[in-house]
């Protein structure tokens, strides 16, 4: 294989420099970056040539005409896989790529620890009511100690949407520090695999109606979009808390806003947005019972440097022709093996 025969970019950002490292060590492969305000005539003939596509996973960092869409993609015409930067991948239209033969795949898994710990926090701080008591701290003087009283998360109830690698996680996290009883919803997986992994399979309902904290752990997707409204925590108990580390858009904002107003739930713990970062001026912002934070679970120097590792390592296992394990679109599988014998001539196994 020539030197700087395989191509890859990306545009403004990587997870972690241990990516270029990685990358740096192959003759063979070549790293280009584009900036969101690069002009085109620099970062066409980058498209043109790629083969890979290291992505953003987060959509608003991303000037909209790099997301992967049809337009793109037919700016793309060599292009076999994108790979994201996390477990997300927002800014990708996989059926898109399914059309086109490309792969997508993600690093999932790769900031579990860093994303459950999150949601862990967010648990214990709305229950002490840790939030409410620095806010008035730090605005009034004489503060009644009486009117914070807060909850022990030891033996409550956890529901999980979502039981894939942060989801377990929690699970693991709530069940051997707290004793906390798991409930999980999954329509992917059987009761027994949800056992192995620290939850009793029940239905969304049902897990809404008995959760004293919701947890949402799951990708977004046409399924799961807007799964979270008006009716859902309507469902919920008055000192339930909404917890989400997963994507904006699977919840309402509107009526979690509403059932804060009425007092529906206790509070809520936000680290994803239908706008990220959301605005200062946000409704849900205004609310003392809501914690929020500007989709940092992830963001860890520890997930970080893991994200950006097993990216590299995935990208350069496709390109030597092997199955990566994180694949998004398996059904492409026989359209992309033979546009990736075309372009390498071999066939990946």
């Amino acid at each position: 294989m020539s030197v700087n025969s395989k191509r890859v970019f990306y545009v403004k950002y990587l997870a972690n420099p241990i990516y270029i490292d990685i990358l740096k060590a192959r003759p063979d492969v070549r790293l280009d970056r584009i900036e969101n305000e690069s002009p085109e005539d620099f970062y066409a003939p980058i498209l043109s040539a790629a083969h890979v596509y290291q992505i953003g996973a987060a959509r608003d960092e991303l000037a909209p005409h790099f997301h992967v869409d049809a337009a793109l993609l037919k700016r793309t015409p060599n292009l076999l896989l994108v790979s994201s930067n996390g477990a997300g991948f927002d800014p990708v239209d996989v059926e898109a790529c399914t059309d086109a033969g490309v792969l997508v795949v993600n690093q999932s898994g790769g900031n579990a620890h860093s994303v459950a710990e999150h949601a862990l926090a967010m648990m214990l701080t709305l229950s002490k009511r840790i939030i409410q008591s620095d806010r008035r701290l730090r605005r009034e003087s004489n503060v009644n100690r009486n009117e914070l009283v807060g909850n022990e998360i030891e033996h409550k109830t956890v529901g999980i949407v979502g039981l894939g690698n942060v989801g377990r996680r929690i699970a693991a996290l709530c069940k051997g520090l707290f004793g906390m009883k798991v409930l999980a919803y999954d329509p992917y997986l059987t009761a027994e695999v949800m056992a192995e992994r620290g939850g009793e399979k029940v239905e969304l309902d049902e897990l809404l109606r008995r959760a004293d904290f919701v947890s949402i752990s799951c990708p977004l997707d046409k399924r799961s979009r807007n799964m979270i409204s008006t009716r859902e925590f309507g469902l919920m108990q008055p000192h339930a808390y909404f917890i989400t580390t997963a994507r904006g858009f699977i919840h309402d904002e509107d009526a979690l806003l509403q059932a804060l107003r009425d007092k529906r739930i206790a509070g809520a713990g936000l680290d994803v947005w239908s706008k990220e970062p959301p605005a200062p001026e946000h409704p849900l912002l205004q609310l003392d019972n809501v914690l929020a934070s500007p989709h940092t679970a992830g963001v860890t120097i520890e997930a970080r440097q893991n994200m950006g590792r097993i990216a590299a390592e995935q990208v350069l296992d496709t390109l030597d022709g092997k199955r990566p394990p994180r694949i998004i679109n398996p059904e492409v599988w026989p359209r992309y093996a033979e546009r990736f014998k075309q372009a390498f001539g071999v066939t990946p196994q």
